[in-house]
C-alpha cells in the first residue's frame, strides 16, 4: 500500500539522502515513501496529494545531476492540487553567495506545475550574502535550509521543528 507523501530526493554525498530518511523516521514510515530521482521515475508525483523534495545546491548554484537529468520532465509534470514541502542542503561558508539556490530553482518549478508550496522556514540565523532560495522579502527560505558541513549539530532541531510544521501544513496532523 502506497503511503499518502512521497519524498523525491536527489543526492551525490549522501546528505540529501541521510536527511531524507531522518524526515521519513520523523514522520514514520507508514506516512512516507522514499524515491531517490536517480533511480525512480518522478511522473510518480503524480500519484500522491502531499509530495517532499530534497535538493542540494552544486559548486556555483548549480542543480545536483540526478535533478538535472530530470528536469525537463519535471516541467512536464501536472501538480495541480498537489501540496509540496521542499528542503535543500548547501554551504553557507564556502559557498556563501549561492546558498540554497537549488532550493528557489526548484520550488519556482513545482509551483509552475501547479504545486502549493508549504514548509518555508525562517531565514534567521543563517550566515550567508545571497540566495534564490529565499521568499521575495527575504525573510524565509521556500523550504528547510541544512547545512551539514558548518551547522551539522543544528540539523536534527531543525528537522523536528520542520516535520511538525509540515504536517501541520499538510492538513495530517
Amino acid at each position: 500500500m502506497r503511503a499518502p507523501i512521497g519524498l523525491f530526493y536527489g543526492s551525490s554525498t549522501c546528505y540529501t539522502e541521510m536527511a531524507a530518511e531522518k524526515i521519513r523516521d520523523r514522520l514514520g514510515e507508514e506516512w512516507v515513501d522514499l524515491h531517490n530521482v536517480a533511480d525512480d521515475d518522478i511522473a510518480q508525483m503524480e500519484d500522491y496529494d502531499f509530495l517532499i523534495l530534497g535538493i542540494p545546491t552544486w559548486d556555483y548554484g548549480e542543480l545536483q545531476e540526478d535533478w538535472e537529468n530530470c528536469w525537463d520532465q519535471l516541467a512536464q509534470l501536472n501538480l495541480s492540487g498537489k501540496t509540496v514541502a521542499l528542503y535543500g542542503l548547501g554551504d553557507q561558508e564556502g559557498y556563501p553567495q549561492w546558498y540554497q539556490d537549488a532550493l528557489g530553482y526548484l520550488h519556482a518549478q513545482v509551483v509552475a506545475v501547479g504545486a502549493k508550496a508549504v514548509g518555508y522556514w525562517p531565514a534567521d540565523g543563517y550566515q550567508f550574502e545571497e540566495s534564490k532560495g529565499l521568499t521575495p522579502d527575504g525573510s524565509q527560505f521556500v523550504g528547510l535550509a541544512l547545512d551539514e558541513e558548518n551547522e551539522f549539530d543544528r540539523s536534527d532541531e531543525r528537522l523536528d521543528q520542520w516535520c511538525a510544521q509540515i504536517m501541520r501544513e499538510f492538513g495530517l496532523q
